[in-house]
């Protein structure tokens, strides 16, 4: 299959689209949305965010100050919410205010939870790096409040409920979950089992 070299970009199609909210030293709420987003640990749990350190952040700067943050999962439904909340500044107007976000103080950590997403994790700042452009914030999770509408009986996250919404830097655009190809890990351990013949190894 030919291969083509192209342009030196970040490639992060898709990803999913992610709102973290912060205080400012007043104690007013802030917001931004981001595309740099990971899950970094299991144990403890923990996720990392990557934040344009080169332009002036309102949501960064609180972050930094405050030692913690509440990332928040939009819906395909608050795509347009999501999408002001990234090209809007916080220090021009009140962000959160023009989209009709409300906020209450997280139960774990000094942050503001935004009432209106389904699902949101609590984090203390554990570790930051600046790595080029991007000033790089791991978070440990602290708590995890989800709508009981997306939550199945067994306490996990019910996706086809939440209605992520996925970026895809490539086209610029918005996507919605697609359907499921294949259950995790059983296909490659069948496979495994497969080329082992079957041995039990020691």
């Amino acid at each position: 299959m030919a291969k083509k070299e192209i342009r030196l970009h970040a490639v992060v199609a898709p990803t999913e689209t992610v709102i973290v909210s912060a205080y400012d030293p007043s104690g007013k709420a802030d917001a931004c949305t981001l595309a740099f987003y990971m899950v970094s640990s299991h144990v403890p749990p923990c996720v990392t965010i990557a934040i344009n350190a080169t332009q002036r952040r309102k949501t960064l700067q609180d972050i930094l100050e405050t030692g913690a943050f509440v990332l928040g999962f939009p819906s395909t439904d608050q795509v347009r919410q999501a999408d002001y909340l990234g090209v809007e500044s916080g220090y021009k107007t009140d962000k959160l205010k023009n989209v009709g976000f409300t906020t209450s103080r997280a139960r774990t950590v000094c942050a503001p939870v935004i009432n209106e997403l389904l699902l949101s994790l609590e984090c203390q700042v554990v570790h930051t790096v600046t790595v080029g452009s991007h000033m790089q914030i791991t978070g440990e999770v602290k708590n995890i409040l989800a709508d009981e509408d997306i939550v199945d009986e067994k306490g996990r996250i019910l996706l086809d409920r939440l209605r992520p919404v996925l970026y895809n830097e490539e086209q610029v655009e918005y996507l919605s979950l697609g359907r499921k190809v294949s259950d995790a890990f059983k296909p490659g351990a069948a496979w495994k089992k497969e080329l082992d013949g079957g041995k039990e190894h020691g």
